[in-house]
């Protein structure tokens, strides 16, 4: 008989050892699962990161070798630039261990270079030109875009690189902007990339995709040099903005663009000398601005390596030699 005074038996305690057990196996196993995930994680990702390296140090030896190319056909004839060789857009896949590499060079003066909606006046500063702002309206209106909403867009992006704060007439500057639900400030600058225009003034996603393909940031604010040489027909809307105070028939455009002579026009007057545009009456802005040889290329790279791809975007200066690249980009929009 036991004791009265004495305490209860304890229960065994075995079955909550083997709980505590259980439970501590299954929170290091987590752990450890996580741990080995995260390992995992680190150990792809700096294997991508070495693949991106690598694969931007291929893009710029694609650099170099479209430099060189450049070079050549800029020294093979110093009077004009044209299509002969089939250089302009054609891809060229260059070889390289482990993946593919594509190249593709075009003409990068042929766009509305958005930077010459100003001009530098005598003190530096930059003012909006009024011819390259009727050039801006005209293309949009022929890549249809409503007059109204071009005109907004205009000045608005022309007020985005200005000097000053005082906004052209159906324009905007800082206190536009800085009223928005999200505020930001223009740059009051020459654009660094077209895709800036994306933040500008009238400019839905919607006008951007219709834009895109025809406007360009060259760094200067200067009327885009269109090379009449290597204009295709399928860009007879830059032939188009060129007049843009006449209704140029953009199907008569394309069809004599698509019968220049192989080896160019030779010059200038001699593409000028088509009745249908002698009779728009061009403007001397217009005549000056278009001409024979390429100032700016374009460089596309693409690069698969691995599951990496890099896309690059080079802007190519060869107003002088030797020629040499001014910016790239990077990413999707490159």
């Amino acid at each position: 008989m036991s004791d009265p005074g004495s305490p209860p038996p304890r229960p065994p305690e075995n079955g909550v050892a083997l709980l505590t057990v259980l439970l501590l196996v299954a929170v290091m196993a987590v752990i450890a699962a996580t741990a080995l995930d995260r390992l995992q994680l680190s150990t792809r990702l700096a294997a991508n990161a070495g693949s991106v390296t690598q694969a931007r140090a291929f893009a710029l030896a694609a650099e170099q070798i479209a430099t060189a190319r450049i070079e050549d056909l800029v020294a093979a004839d110093a009077a004009q630039t044209t299509l002969q060789g089939g250089w302009m857009g054609t891809p060229r896949e260059l070889p390289i261990p482990g993946g593919t590499a594509v190249a593709t060079v075009r003409d990068g003066g042929n766009c509305f270079n958005l930077n010459s909606l100003v001009k530098e006046d005598r003190s530096g500063a930059y003012i909006s030109a009024p011819f390259a702002l009727q050039q801006f309206v005209k293309l949009m209106e022929t890549v249809g875009i409503g007059r109204d909403a071009a005109y907004v867009i205009a000045t608005s992006a022309a007020d985005w690189i200005d000097s000053d704060q005082a906004p052209i007439p159906g324009g905007a500057e800082d206190s536009y902007y800085q009223g928005l639900e999200t505020p930001y400030r223009p740059p009051n600058h020459l654009m660094q990339s077209a895709s800036e225009l994306r933040a500008v003034n009238g400019v839905t996603p919607e006008y951007w995709q219709l834009l895109k393909p025809w406007v360009c940031a060259l760094p200067v604010a200067e009327l885009s040099p269109i090379n009449v040489n290597t204009l295709l027909p399928d860009q007879a809307p830059l032939l188009a903005m060129l007049i843009p105070q006449g209704n140029l028939d953009l199907r008569a455009a394309s069809a004599y663009l698509a019968r220049r002579p192989e080896g160019g026009w030779g010059s200038l007057p001699n593409f000028w000398s088509a009745p249908f545009l002698k009779e728009l009456d061009p403007r001397n802005e217009a005549t000056t601005q278009t001409k024979l040889k390429t100032e700016w290329f374009t460089l596309d790279a693409v690069i698969s390596l691995g599951n990496s791809e890099v896309r690059e975007r080079a802007l190519i200066d060869a107003r002088q030699a030797p020629v040499r690249v001014l910016w790239r980009d990077w990413g999707e929009d490159a």
